[in-house]
């Protein structure tokens, strides 16, 4: 049996739940979705996918909406709770059970952690885990992971720094356990409160070498991939707090003086001031590639997990 065969009707709720062998395969998919997304195609002519949004967002639900519709398939669903029954009072299994008569596949996202593996439990159909709370983001770890080999060729033998909020950041949690399945050392740059989850330290600790710091200038001349996030104001239980760390970390041209010629720097999107404007006309600058990487990333997933690809 391939490792291919086990993704149809498979959920992605959690980069916890695949290998390393698997996330390669997806990567490689997602290499032949490259040209399809230029052109089109009707792999998925018929299915239909279904957004369930209920938390803010631009690129993952464009992107999945895009991917879904560059393979030939259709679309349906919401942007924000506001406008669905949730406001009736509707909880979240009743609205994945009444979805799944209309789509093949779901997306959701929602403020609270757990919510996406909820869904899956209900469901009848794949979910695909578009995040959850501060937990987990992991198609957001994969198109990162897939940017990093297109760039640098590689994942394996590299220095990679994750800056920022480490802990109420989803996509960090997921992308240090997909960095756990690879030969990287690892760099974590926060403020104090806001360093990395323990549960997520504890596991990757075991696998791979991480460092901890509060500083960037130490490590900046060492690193080959700079990943930039921004202080997740909205999770922050107490303004003051936030307050606090607002504006820890921006990466400007004095910043990177001493880096790599071919550092590349990334940032899940949206930035607030984490990284100035006078970076995105420099050869460091690769988060506007990401949001393309996105889209064929989640093409990949989508073709996977419905059958259209072994």
């Amino acid at each position: 049996m391939g490792v291919s065969v086990e993704f149809e009707g498979r959920d992605i709720i959690s980069i916890k739940d695949f290998s390393r062998e698997e996330i390669n395969y997806i990567l490689n998919i997602a290499k032949t979705m490259d040209p399809l997304a230029k052109r089109g195609s009707e792999m998925l002519k018929g299915k239909i996918l279904a957004t369930l949004f209920f938390e803010p967002s631009t690129r993952t639900r464009l992107s999945f909406e895009t991917a879904m519709q560059k393979l030939g398939g259709s679309t349906i669903g919401f942007a924000e709770a506001e406008i669905a029954s949730i406001k009736k009072g509707e909880n979240l299994a009743d609205t994945v059970r009444t979805v799944e008569n209309y789509a093949d596949v779901i997306v959701v996202r929602h403020p609270l952690e757990g919510a996406a593996r909820l869904a899956a439990e209900f469901a009848k159909i794949p979910i695909i885990n578009g995040g959850s709370g501060a937990e987990e983001h992991p198609t957001q770890a994969l198109l990162d992971l897939y940017t990093i080999m297109k760039e640098k060729g590689k994942i394996n033998g590299l220095k990679i720094a994750l800056v920022g909020d480490l802990r109420y950041g989803r996509t960090v949690h997921s992308l240090a356990y997909a960095f756990s399945l690879f030969n990287i050392e690892l760099y974590l740059v926060s403020p104090e409160s806001l360093k990395m989850r323990k549960e997520v330290l504890q596991t990757i600790k075991e696998k791979i070498t991480v460092t901890e710091k509060t500083s960037l200038e130490e490590i900046i001349p060492i690193i080959d991939v700079l990943y930039v996030t921004r202080i997740q104001k909205e999770r922050f239980p107490d303004p003051a707090e936030y307050a606090k760390v607002k504006g820890s970390y921006k990466i400007d041209l004095t910043t990177l003086k001493e880096a790599k010629k071919d550092l590349i720097v990334l940032h899940p999107l949206p930035r607030v001031d984490e990284i100035a404007a006078e970076v995105d006309n420099t050869p460091y600058a690769r988060y506007f590639q990401q949001v393309w990487n996105g889209i064929v990333v989640r093409m990949a997933l989508l073709a996977l997990i419905l059958g259209a690809v072994k």
